[in-house]
């Protein structure tokens, strides 16, 4: 790239007189760095070679190294504390680029340590991404628990780390392999280790309790030593770029089984890294026989928890709402929760039941609770249907708002829009508002006519509450042009 004459003296001027560094003086002259750094090699042909500059650090060189040579792992930033108090008066960053270039390097040596069959189990999560559910997005891990002997998994899917989803995750782990390991080496996450001081740890109650049911000692890494638990950690980044990569999961059950798919398929027949003509699957076979047997009666792990129920005849759990029946507003129950269901138990009585929902700020009802407390208060009933209408078309909250900043009675509107919803359904109904709000109106009748065009567009019958007698044809009137009679009006004056 040629440049002018008077941008090159520029340059000249900012890196020599100024001192400006290549990729300033480019920037404020405008041109690439490389033009810059061009332009002072060409300047330096023929005039004499500068001195090199002399360091700050120079004189305390000898005396950094012979430190180092005594104490190699001393950090850079004490070095720069000592060599200060000694007379030097630059800044931190010139020591420790210095340090980096001098610190001896003493190599690391790893111990390879084999395990006995059925001796280890390596536990640990990782993130893979987050999944769609109502009300918003939750953050998606994969659950690992690796063989230290055969090299065989097993991998889930969870939504939350807490205790109680461990404990479930650990037992179907022990049950998918026919038994358990004799020690579990866990990291040093919150959900296993409540406290901890140097070597003494403290486990959740709840993971102990579960590992004396299974006579298994759990045991920490150390912290901050990956190397402790290096298979599951390979396993972890294994899945991460040999199976999620590329592949989006929108639904837990599906991905969980693919999951599966993914060990048998792939993993299970891969050889095995120490024994010479054997598979993963064939060493698993050989460590499953030296497993610990499971007892006859598994251990519970749901949650269970006292929750209080609110004016409303519901009970808060995580941040959704489950209904119960209104006799027991303002008490309090049992929660016993797991993956699947939550159940609401009163003494030894069970009192609701729902599926547990993994969306946010949901609200899950059942209806016969909702029927006994309209009986109870019948002018709830649109607020009831209000909320159905909201969750099966969440755009009709703008209508609501348009509705009560004009004065319009909700309750009939509600009514109304139970009616459409009932003739035309929730796709008609769902685009009709969606037409409505973009045109920034909220007349009911015009509600009806745009679900009434809509209804052709989607190739829907007419509704049972227009039809006409049998004798009448169900037909769709085409429009006409108008543009003719205004033609003609315009003539006639």
């Amino acid at each position: 790239m040629t440049i002018p004459r008077d941008t090159e003296l520029e340059i000249l001027r900012l890196t020599d007189a100024e001192q400006l560094l290549p990729g300033t003086a480019a920037s404020l002259v405008g041109v690439h760095h490389s033009v810059v750094e061009r332009v002072q090699e060409q300047s330096l042909v023929g005039r004499p070679e500068r001195a090199p500059r002399v360091s700050k650090l120079a004189l305390y060189h000898g005396f950094l190294c012979e430190t180092l040579k005594e104490y190699p792992k001393i950090c850079a930033s004490r070095l720069a504390t000592m060599v200060r108090g000694r007379g030097f008066d630059g800044s931190d960053r010139i020591v420790q680029r210095y340090v980096r270039t001098v610190r001896p390097k003493t190599p690391r040596a790893y111990l390879v340590c084999e395990r006995l069959p059925g001796e280890q189990a390596q536990i640990d999560w990782g993130h893979v991404g987050r999944i769609a559910v109502a009300g918003g997005f939750r953050a998606l891990w994969v659950f690992v628990l690796y063989l230290a002997y055969s090299r065989m998994r097993y991998a889930e899917l969870v939504l939350d780390l807490t205790a109680e989803s461990l404990r479930r995750s650990l037992l179907r782990a022990v049950t998918f392999l026919g038994g358990s390991t004799r020690q579990w080496l866990f990291d040093n996450a919150k959900t296993v280790v409540l406290e901890r001081h140097g070597g003494a740890a403290r486990l959740n109650p709840a993971l102990l309790e579960l590992a004396g049911s299974l006579r298994v000692n759990p045991v920490l890494a150390r912290v901050r030593t990956p190397t402790d638990k290096g298979g599951v950690e390979r396993s972890i980044r294994d899945l991460k770029t040999g199976f999620f990569a590329g592949r989006t999961i929108t639904d837990l059950a599906r991905g969980n089984e693919l999951l599966r798919e993914h060990i048998w398929s792939v993993i299970a027949r891969r050889p095995h890294p120490t024994l010479p003509g054997c598979t993963v699957a064939e060493a698993f076979e050989r460590e499953r026989e030296r497993l610990m047997p499971l007892p006859r009666e598994l251990p519970q792990t749901e949650l269970v928890l006292p929750v209080a129920v609110d004016k409303t005849a519901s009970v808060r759990f995580g941040t959704n709402r489950y209904s119960v029946p209104p006799e027991h507003a303002g008490g309090t129950l049992v929660l016993s929760a797991d993956d699947e269901r939550v159940r609401l138990i009163d003494g030894e009585r069970e009192v609701a039941s729902h599926a547990r929902s993994w969306g946010r700020m949901q609200r899950i009802d059942n209806p016969e609770h909702r029927r006994v407390l309209v009986e109870q208060r019948p002018r709830a009933v649109a607020i009831t249907l209000r909320d159905q209408l909201l969750d099966a078309v969440p755009e009709l909250t703008a209508l609501y708002e348009r509705w009560v900043e004009e004065g319009r009675n909700v309750n009939f509107m509600t009514g109304r829009v139970r009616g459409l919803m009932g003739d035309y359904g929730r796709e008609i109904l769902s685009a009709a508002v969606r037409a409505m709000v973009a045109r920034g109106t909220h007349d009911i009748g015009a509600l009806t006519l745009l679900c009434e065009q809509e209804r052709p567009r989607m190739n829907r019958p007419v509704p049972s509450t227009m039809k006409l007698g049998g004798h009448v044809d169900e037909r769709i009137v085409p429009t006409h042009d108008l543009a003719s009679y205004d033609r003609k009006k315009g003539g006639a004056s």
